[in-house]
């Protein structure tokens, strides 16, 4: 939910990366965060274990200038991709504007990538949210990896209502800005309809 606050003159979006874990969710908004300028971007908050897995959030506010006046931010978030982190998930998906899947390219990550979104549909039902109108963007990453399964058939598998489909090779930076923008077109048309 769009948060506005009209004494400031700020408009709040609010985007979620979801994804099974070490899918790259993290390293999207790691890069999104290097090459924003600082006059664009608030700190980027990390909070993950030892072994770098993100445990709850991370989050990122980058400003994109301004609409009819007023400023407009949006709000980058990750969820844990560990299914036993559930509850963090559904809470950091509350107020959602708009949600990234971060898809594993690689074959044997395919069941992981289904469930994580089963569970994305069923923890979005929860707030109240349909995933099929629910501004939504399918990034496949890991097109570098030997064992990706061919785009055309990670499509077939994962796609869930004619979303835009970006390949990604986070670490490198491509696909991640193109994702990005995919997701944010469509929260400002869900913006402008509401305004």
């Amino acid at each position: 939910m769009t948060f506005i606050n009209y004494v400031a003159r700020e408009i709040n979006c609010k985007i979620v990366y979801y994804g099974p874990g070490l899918g790259g969710k993290t390293t999207n908004l790691q890069y999104i965060y290097q090459i924003t300028s600082a006059e664009n971007k608030g700190k980027l908050v990390s909070l993950a274990t030892e072994t770098e897995r993100t445990l709850f959030f991370d989050f990122l506010p980058i400003d994109l200038g301004q609409i009819r006046g007023f400023r407009t931010r949006f709000h980058l978030y990750t969820v844990p991709g560990q299914v036993f982190y559930d509850s963090s998930r559904k809470l950091i998906l509350k107020g959602v504007d708009g949600v990234v899947f971060v898809a594993d390219s690689q074959e044997e990550r395919i069941d992981a990538n289904l469930e994580s979104i089963s569970n994305l549909s069923q923890n979005l039902k929860e707030h109240g949210f349909d995933l099929a109108k629910i501004p939504y963007v399918l990034q496949l990453n890991k097109r570098d990896l030997p064992s990706a399964l061919p785009a055309e058939e990670l499509t077939r598998q994962l796609l869930v209502k004619g979303e835009p489909v970006l390949e990604a090779v986070a670490p490198e930076g491509i696909g991640v800005l193109p994702t990005l923008k995919a997701v944010a077109r469509q929260v400002l048309v869900e913006l402008r309809k509401s305004a």
